[in-house]
């Protein structure tokens, strides 16, 4: 299980059915479910008698601090009014600036590395992504290295996080080898570094970034956040922000690689819209194409594999008995590849997602973002983050699949390439552009 559980929870729910029971960790009980009626009951429709689990908030806290993610009830509606704002559309469109700057300096250091042979293009993907988010956070002020410190530390300590979730059984010796200090400590060192950005933030002129809409929020009361809430906050927006954009942009990439077809009309729908202008929010509505190549993406390689609830008091969902104190795992990855909801669920075709169809979809089997009111706050950041990337990185290079490469998914927090993805990229050359009516499956 802790090895792969993507691939045991689909075994599991092909064997015994879309419902089941099982032991996470061989300890507690557990409810798996891809039906899509269970799923809209446990998020959307009796969402308040669900809570994230207790040993998400437990871990999650632990090092990430009481924010948006670990809240909940009454203060987790407080703090998503106050959030909000930060990513509504006339705050996108501020934020669309500082995003192509961060993007136009990641490149250069891409582009080098690119000139020189094959690259692993997740490490830089997500390069890329936490820099674009970095600034949209704490604007310009935030140095590289400061960048890739935090970088560093939010992916060591999630990785840790899994391993505590999934075996639990180690977590004495985590904490008597010195493991859990040691990743303690390196929270520390990150939580120092942005720490001193707010407080000196405080006694600057008011920005343009995401810091200022949290540090110019305020209660009902007329006080604002706490310092230490803020971080928390910011730590939280970091570690949701950029790993969607970056797996769903590699796994796009690699989709691509073997999809000239698509390729092609996407560069020409770039062209269409674009020009040789940048990318800004008020042009993502104009992508209809690459809005369905991307949605088609996120639901072969959906980040967020999964989302757990821990039931507050008994339920029943249908005739599923669920008691109080149940973990209900919504099995996001089952429920995008379930036989009974989505034709050839495992080949790519973006034609799922046009209008058309998406009108005869059922509902709640598709969640690359989560669903009902506790859905990801930053989904439209996110599309627009892979939109910006994508419109520069396709009609700049040309790029393959350096071959004799295995390519597998690893579950972690975040659905991410096990092995990474090799490619090599050169410089794109003029071609026909493909017809309207290409990249049909």
């Amino acid at each position: 299980m802790a090895r792969n559980p993507v691939q045991v929870l689909s075994k599991y729910t092909e064997l015994f059915g879309d419902t089941l029971r099982f032991y996470l960790g061989g300890l507690k009980e557990a409810i798996v479910t891809t039906n899509p009626a269970v799923i809209q009951h446990v998020l959307k429709t009796n969402a308040e008698n669900y809570q994230k689990s207790e040993i998400q908030v437990k871990r999650m806290g632990h090092f990430l601090g009481n924010g948006l993610l670990t809240a909940h009830g009454e203060a987790w509606r407080t703090q998503r009014r106050l959030i909000q704002k930060g990513f509504d559309r006339k705050q996108l469109e501020v934020l669309s600036s500082i995003m192509q700057d961060s993007l136009a300096e990641s490149l250069r250091d891409f582009d080098r590395q690119a000139r020189v042979g094959p690259v692993d293009i997740y490490p830089h993907l997500m390069k890329i992504t936490f820099g674009m988010v970095a600034r949209s956070l704490f604007g310009a002020r935030l140095k590289d290295e400061d960048i890739d410190l935090i970088s560093h530390t939010i992916s060591t300590i999630q990785e840790f996080m899994v391993r505590q979730t999934l075996q639990p059984y180690l977590n004495p010796w985590f904490a008597v080898s010195g493991e859990l200090r040691r990743h303690e400590d390196m929270r520390a060192r990150a939580d120092g570094i942005l720490l001193e950005y707010i407080r000196r933030r405080r006694r600057e002129a008011p920005g343009d970034d995401l810091l200022q809409i949290l540090m110019d929020a305020r209660y009902s009361d007329g006080e604002g956040m706490s310092d230490e809430l803020v971080l928390s906050e910011s730590m939280q927006l970091l570690v949701a922000g950029h790993e969607t954009s970056s797996n769903a942009l590699s796994w796009l990439l690699y989709l691509l690689s073997s999809r000239p077809d698509c390729l092609e009309r996407l560069r020409q729908e770039f062209d269409s819209v674009l020009g040789g202008a940048p990318l800004s929010y008020s042009d993502v509505p104009k992508f209809e194409f690459a809005s369905q190549v991307i949605q088609e993406a996120l639901r072969l390689y959906p980040p967020f594999w999964m989302v757990d609830r821990m039931a507050v008091a008994d339920d029943r969902a249908g005739d599923l008995a669920i008691p109080r104190g149940s973990t209900v795992i919504v099995f996001v990855y089952g429920a995008h590849h379930a036989l009974q909801h989505w034709e050839n669920p495992e080949s790519f075709d973006p034609q799922r997602f046009t209008k058309a169809n998406e009108k005869l979809r059922t509902p709640f089997t598709y969640l690359p973002f989560g669903g009902g009111p506790r859905g990801c706050i930053g989904g439209n950041y996110a599309m627009l983050q892979i939109l910006m990337i994508l419109s520069v990185l396709l009609r700049r290079y040309d790029f393959q699949l350096t071959p004799g490469q295995t390519i597998e998914a690893r579950p972690m927090v975040i659905l991410r390439p096990k092995h990474g993805i090799r490619m090599t990229f050169t410089d794109a050359i003029a071609r026909n552009v493909g017809r309207l009516s290409d990249c049909l499956p």
